[in-house]
C-alpha cells in the first residue's frame, strides 16, 4: 500500500510515517516510480508506535522494545531488552514526577506567602 492509504487506515499523518521510518521503527520499500510501498502489516506496526508513544516511550525506547511487541495495542513479550527498558522509563518518569512536585510545592510557597 502507499503511504496515503497507510495514513488513511492509521489516522496517522505522512510526516509522521515518515518519521517512524527515518526513526528505524517502519519499513517500507520503493516502487520503479520511487514511492514507498508498504506491506499489510504496517497497520498494525503504526498502531504499535502510536500506542507505545501513547505510553511515554521516545522513538529510541520504542525501536529496542518493537520487535517485542504484539498485536495492535501493543502487548510486550517481557524479553530481557524489554523489561530493562520499562525499568529505565519508569525510573526517569519517577525523576521526572518528583521534580514536578518539588517545583509544584515551590511555585505554592508563593501563593501562600502572599496570603
Amino acid at each position: 500500500m502507499l503511504i496515503g492509504e497507510l495514513s488513511r487506515r492509521t489516522d496517522v499523518n505522512q510526516r509522521l510515517l515518515r518519521y517512524y521510518e527515518e526513526q528505524g521503527l517502519l519499513a517500507s520499500r520503493r516502487d520503479s516510480n520511487g514511492y514507498r510501498v508498504y506491506e499489510e502489516d504496517a497497520v498494525t506496526t503504526v498502531r504499535q508506535i502510536r500506542g507505545l508513544l501513547g505510553a511515554g516511550l521516545s522513538s529510541q525506547v520504542i525501536a529496542k522494545v518493537l520487535p517485542c511487541a504484539n498485536g495492535e495495542l501493543p502487548e510486550l513479550e517481557l524479553c530481557p531488552t524489554v523489561v530493562a527498558e520499562i525499568r529505565r522509563e519508569l525510573a526517569a518518569m519517577d525523576d521526572r514526577m518528583d521534580t514536578l512536585r518539588q517545583r509544584r510545592g515551590t511555585l505554592a510557597g508563593y501563593l501562600t506567602a502572599d496570603a
